[in-house]
């Protein structure tokens, strides 16, 4: 698969089939968010992988936006370490996104859910077992997807400012972004 074709294919997935996810295409979705790049190459990224039913319905229950958890058949913490790299939003933003793409690569599903500095990354942490000085970033939903959501996004022009906010000027978007997947 292109990576344009995974970056504009790819949706978040909240309907899942009950059908479990093969441990080699989630170690390969984790071997991919290691390759994203790190400030200082600090690669201090840790993941939980929760397969566990009875888990995931706990997890779902203490998110609110992420109820969805309980139905998929994989849920994946995903963790940084502030003390390695005060850029770890970034750094692990980073992670999630070669995460996701690579599920999608395979034919998974994925939808991620904030958790750092929400009511939600302190009953996470106690309920996975997460050392103090860890934290959340996020959780990730995985498995094969029982929905196909559109997307729509803005027309890049919009989005862009030549030299000081607030200049733009017409440009020729790519043929790729004219008709996504």
């Amino acid at each position: 698969m292109d990576v344009f074709e995974a970056i504009l294919g790819r949706r978040s997935i909240r309907k899942y089939l009950d059908k479990p996810v093969e441990e080699e295409k989630i170690i390969k979705c984790l071997y991919a968010a290691t390759w994203a790049p790190s400030a200082h190459n600090s690669q201090h990224w840790n993941f939980i992988i929760v397969t566990d039913q009875e888990t995931r319905r706990r997890m779902a229950e203490i998110h609110r936006w992420g109820r969805f958890m309980a139905e998929s058949p994989v849920v994946i913490a995903v963790l940084g370490d502030p003390s390695k790299s005060s850029f770890w939003r970034e750094d692990l933003g980073a992670a999630v996104q070669n995460m996701l793409l690579a599920a999608y690569a395979q034919g998974l599903g994925t939808c991620w859910m904030g958790v750092a500095d929400t009511p939600y990354e302190e009953p996470i942490k106690k309920l996975l077992g997460i050392p103090e000085n860890l934290r959340v970033l996020c959780t990730v939903a995985l498995g094969y997807p029982a929905e196909s959501p559109s997307g729509r996004r803005e027309k890049l022009r919009r989005k862009l400012h030549w030299e000081k906010y607030g200049v733009q000027r017409e440009i020729k978007e790519p043929a790729i972004l004219e008709k996504p997947p």
